[in-house]
């Protein structure tokens, strides 16, 4: 049976002395290695050492009970979330491993968080149990408090033990056959267990262990237990379906993409189909089994494993092959914006070249070139994640580089609904496109919806629309910055037998948008948080007061005996340095927990678009206006008239 277990925890919880503890005992490693050693197995990178913190998502292979594990060590500090959360389309469970002395901190939410949305069964292993401060009972009633109820606290190995009769007791209450049958003294023990391992699988419980990883106590019997209460069911019979997880270039420059089989077989020199157009292939040329950065070469590998293969160069993180669901999408988005410093007399599109392959590897980087500005700009999560990113440049492509400081990345949307009209007509080109634009649900992104009839257009140039549509992060008009929550309907469209080529529908597309853009009533929008504050009572005061001159709202308290707890909600820009402040404030004793919740209205949206200074006009990249001919000469309409020169019936 093949299992693919995900580590999950917040920085120095002890997820990698946990990782080293498991190989090590199920013989994957002859040595344990330390974080603070630097030699652990799956922190290989130079710079994970140096800085003593998972920065890279890895994965490792053991054996056990005759069952296949792929163990997959993930970041654990926030600036490198996204990494993490590629990692969990591909996980069948979860350990989400918590300090028995720091308990559930900043990240740990944000993480049970995450593996709710994306329904990751997840077992807890408290860690540290044997430090000074830790304290198992009162961090089980904060889990039982801020997760779920439905935890299930374990302290033996149940293969050999069994159930005992309060546990019987508590799967009964959420299973209704094994109620039934307890109330009529019917039920089996193992019954009960097959129930408590649906219960797991359906994300309806969720185990709990203790131990210390470092001390190698209560990671055998977690083990166990994970072997026992774990199952999968992939075939491989079916056709061959995966999910590439990540990219990554070794240090040949070849580019690696990461699968999880989750459907039939693949063997070298098999095709995958990239698309529905007819010779759209690409070839596996290998397949490599990875074991840290280690790897042994196979001829075929079957539903459930984890692998790597070149050959493929256009899936990306999160795409399927085959029949396995649609492309991820991913919670875990940066707020913040860079520019690279590089020196000049370096050629400016081999360092752009360099940061595209970062971005194959990061897709949430979005490397783009603003060729107003002259600058590579990449989106990122934190301070953390630049520093990282300059000695992986450094070490990697062999120079140097600086970034400018974060800024908050915003994003327009629209209030109003409207109609944009596109035509692209210079001598021997054709095409006209009309769109509705309306505004979207809040953080859903770019929607489409095809109205055109096929009598109009045929489905081959509509298709080319919906694609000039995704095909980049388009602009808004009050400073620039990428469109977001709009729906966007094809109404109509034309295009000649003769003179439409390629290109000339991507034209009209692109000036059908920005010239509903600019009747539209735009807005902008800015990232926020959710927080949680927990604070002693005499401090609420000042926290609430802060808040308040941060922009934020905040929930009525809830007080529990000398502390106070506050949720609420602001914007990414007032609460991004609230941090040492509030240590200050709290003299190092309070809590505060913020997970990024979606963009929202800007708060000082004046302010923003004054210091943007952005001339829409100027952006030479987009226009409004449109291309017409007569008479053998072409003319261009302004954006503003374009609507009465359409030749389509409106």
């Amino acid at each position: 049976m093949n299992k693919t277990i995900g580590l999950l925890a917040h920085v120095d919880a002890g997820k990698t002395t946990f990782a080293e503890q498991v190989l090590f005992t199920t013989n994957s490693i002859k040595n344990k290695g330390r974080v603070d050693y630097k030699n652990s197995f799956l922190d290989n990178h130079s710079i994970e050492r140096e800085r003593g913190i998972t920065i890279f998502s890895e994965q490792a292979n053991f054996q056990y009970n005759g069952s296949k594990y792929y163990l997959i060590d993930t970041p654990g500090h926030i600036d490198f979330s996204p990494e993490m959360e590629r990692a969990l389309k591909v996980m069948d469970y979860a350990i989400l491993i918590i300090s028995a002395v720091e308990g559930i901190q900043a990240y740990t939410e944000t993480l049970w968080h995450l593996l709710r949305m994306h329904n990751i069964p997840t077992f807890i292993f408290i860690n540290k149990i044997d430090r000074v401060g830790s304290d198992l009972e009162k961090l089980i009633l904060e889990i039982r408090k801020q997760f779920t109820v439905d935890i299930f606290y374990v302290d033996d190995v149940l293969r050999t033990e069994g159930l005992r009769e309060h546990q019987i007791e508590f799967i009964a209450d959420r299973d209704e056959n094994i109620l039934e049958a307890y109330f009529n003294g019917t039920y089996t023990v193992e019954g009960c267990v097959d129930s408590l391992r649906f219960l797991i699988k359906q994300n309806k419980l969720f185990p709990i262990f203790s131990g210390s990883a470092l001390q190698d106590i209560g990671v055998k019997a977690f083990l166990d237990n994970l072997d026992y209460l774990t199952y999968t069911d992939y075939s491989e019979i079916d056709e061959f379906s995966g999910r590439v997880y990540k990219v990554k270039y070794d240090e040949r420059g070849s580019r690696i993409s990461y699968i999880k089989a989750t459907a039939g077989v693949l063997k070298v020199k098999d095709q995958i189909k990239v698309s529905d157009e007819e010779d759209a292939v690409e070839k596996i040329n290998q397949i490599r089994i990875y074991n840290g950065n280690k790897y042994i070469t196979t001829d075929k590998v079957v539903a459930g494993e984890i692998f790597g293969v070149t050959g493929l160069t256009r899936f990306n993180a999160g795409d399927v092959i085959g029949e396995v669901g649609e492309k991820s999408t991913y919670d875990m988005v940066p707020t913040l914006k860079s520019k690279v410093i590089f020196d000049k007399l370096l050629n400016e599109k081999e360092v752009l070249s360099y940061f595209k392959i970062l971005e194959d590897e990061d897709p949430s980087l979005n490397v783009v070139w603003d060729d107003s500005l002259k600058e590579i700009q990449i989106h990122v999560m934190g301070t953390i994640q630049l520093e990282v990113l300059k000695k992986v440049v450094e070490e990697r492509f062999k120079i140097d580089i600086e970034f400018g400081p974060c800024e908050i990345l915003y994003k327009e949307t629209i209030q109003s609904e409207t109609v944009g009209y596109g035509h692209f007509e210079p001598l021997k080109h054709y095409a006209e496109v009309h769109i509705k634009l309306e505004p979207g649900e809040r953080n859903q992104g770019i929607k489409f919806e095809n109205l055109c009839h096929v009598d109009d257009l045929i489905v081959g140039h509509q298709n080319l629309i919906k694609a000039h549509i995704f095909e980049k992060d388009h602009k808004g008009i009050l400073i620039g910055a990428p469109i977001t929550d709009i729906k966007i309907s094809l109404l109509n469209g034309r295009a000649h037998n003769k003179h439409t080529s390629g290109g000339d529908f991507r034209e009209a597309t692109l000036r059908a948008l920005r010239q509903g853009l600019e009747k539209a009533n735009s807005r902008i929008l800015e990232p926020y948080y959710r927080f949680r504050i927990e604070v002693q009572l005499e401090q609420m005061g000042r926290i609430i007061s802060d808040m308040e001159k941060l922009s934020s709202q905040c929930e009525p308290p809830i007080i529990e005996g000398d502390k106070v707890i506050i949720f609420g909600r602001g914007p990414v820009s007032k609460l991004m340095n609230y941090g040492m402040e509030f240590i200050n404030i709290s003299n190092g004793r309070g809590r505060i927990n913020f997970i990024f919740d979606g963009y929202d209205l800007c708060h000082n949206e004046e302010e923003v678009i004054s210091k943007s200074a952005y001339d829409k006009k100027a952006d030479i990249e987009y226009t409004s206006s449109s291309v017409f001919c007569s008479k053998g000469q072409s003319f261009i309409v302004d954006g503003s008239k374009a609507e009465s020169y359409m030749h389509c019936l409106h």
